[in-house]
């Protein structure tokens, strides 16, 4: 569903009321606060599990054009290491910029109407610039240390736990059936 489209909940975490900013250009108020995690924050290997805490330290400016948010999300990131599967947690500090648009602005383009976040009445949603800047911060492609060596493509063994771990060189499958023959004696 679009979030310009759905209606917000004051009562939400991840809703800030502006309405003791007011309109007038330069004020500017402080927000912190401690919000629970929303669903699917994160990519399949890594993000922040549901219901967990973020840490918020926000500023909003009334500006011109509407409120501009400056902030930090402290979040606690949780998922797997993609070269030999260890569990991975880490917390990390996301920054994050944003403009709210007043609703009866006039002045937004056409062609970036889809890029423009608009206040509702007095109120601002948080999750959709809580989400792009966790997701887009987290790694592609997280390992538990640069130097991971996975697991063993034949038998699925931890080769940071045995780095001597190996494998007698493969038969050529075209002489396999001799491997059936009895030796020799001599």
């Amino acid at each position: 569903m679009d979030t310009a489209a759905r209606p917000l909940d004051a009562r939400s975490d991840l809703v800030i009321d502006t309405v003791d900013l007011g309109r007038g250009a330069g004020r500017m108020m402080q927000v912190r606060r401690t919000v629970e995690a929303p669903a699917e924050l994160g990519i399949e290997v890594i993000g922040v599990p549901q219901g967990s805490p973020v840490e918020l330290d926000l500023r909003l400016e009334s500006v011109v054009e509407g409120v501009l948010l400056t902030g930090t999300a402290e979040v606690r990131m949780a998922g797997q290491c993609v070269r030999c599967l260890v569990d991975l947690t880490d917390d990390e500090v996301v920054d994050f910029q944003e403009l709210y648009v007043y609703p009866d602005n006039a002045e937004a383009d056409a062609e970036t109407e889809d890029e423009i976040r608009h206040l509702q009445g007095d109120l601002l949603d948080l999750e959709p610039v809580l989400r792009d800047a966790v997701v887009l911060d987290l790694p592609f492609q997280p390992l538990c240390r640069p130097d991971c060596r996975g697991l063993c493509p034949e038998c699925g063994a931890d080769l940071n736990a045995d780095p001597e771990h190996g494998h007698d060189a493969p038969i050529d499958p075209r002489w396999s059936g001799l491997t059936s023959w009895p030796e020799e004696e001599s």
